[in-house]
């Protein structure tokens, strides 16, 4: 069973699920290489840029946030916030004998971790306002990898400190465009998201109206997400 799926299957269970989630991320440390680099880089990362001892709380948001929170909190010793995409909240030791409910951590400094930035839109709709419903401040976000699409800024204007291990800009499509694995076309658009995000997404949706539609026709994520931006008015939408 894959983490994705075991997540699905037990989060539920939000007495239990973090202790066993942490059991899952261990085995996957111990047997898988990249992944056991990825966890180290982020460790050396927070130990040469960030001050351990500043850290009160390590957050996730669900779902693929907790593949990485978890086993930092625990690595590094520190309590663990698990946040569900409802706001609701969870904090655990860091060995993870302990989950309840929180409604407080006033004054308490938070670094989130989370698997990718693209434009910041999780941040913005539900995990800064759950770390500022419990009274905390959200300090520092760490991400595997950065899209380049404006949410490191975004974070920034909101005073949060935002860092990533791996930045994806043009250059890495200009390569996969000189060998092959792009088209004209699809290089064209590229280059319009990365000038513009919104306005290109915009201009196409406008130009695809079935896009939306089959989006809403799709499987349930796809379809959450197409009713999100309906919902929202996101590309005037």
């Amino acid at each position: 069973m894959d983490l994705l799926s075991f997540i699905d299957n037990n989060m539920a269970n939000v007495a239990h699920f973090p202790k066993q989630l942490l059991e899952k991320v261990k085995a996957q440390y111990d047997t898988n290489s990249i992944y056991h680099n990825v966890i180290d880089e982020m460790i050396a990362f927070i130990n040469n840029t960030i001050s351990v001892e500043d850290i009160d709380y390590i957050s996730g948001g669900e779902r693929r946030d907790w593949f990485f929170s978890v086993l930092l909190a625990h690595l590094l010793k520190k309590p663990h916030i698990t946040i569900y995409k409802n706001l609701s909240t969870y904090v655990s030791d860091s060995d993870f004998e302990e989950t309840k409910e929180i409604t407080s951590i006033a004054g308490k400094k938070v670094l989130h971790v989370t698997d990718l930035i693209t434009v910041a839109s999780s941040f913005i709709r539900a995990w800064i306002p759950a770390i500022q419903n419990l009274g905390g401040e959200l300090i520092w976000s760490l991400s595997v990898v950065d899209r380049m699409q404006g949410g490191k800024e975004r974070l920034e204007d909101l005073g949060i400190k935002s860092y990533s291990l791996v930045s994806i800009d043009e250059a890495l499509f200009q390569s996969a465009y000189e060998k092959g694995i792009l088209d004209d076309t699809q290089m064209a658009l590229v280059r319009e998201f990365i000038k513009d995000p919104d306005g290109s997404m915009e201009k196409f949706v406008k130009e695809h109206p079935d896009f939306i539609e089959n989006a809403l026709h799709a499987d349930a994520k796809t379809a959450g997400r197409a009713k999100l931006c309906l919902d929202s008015h996101f590309y005037g939408l």
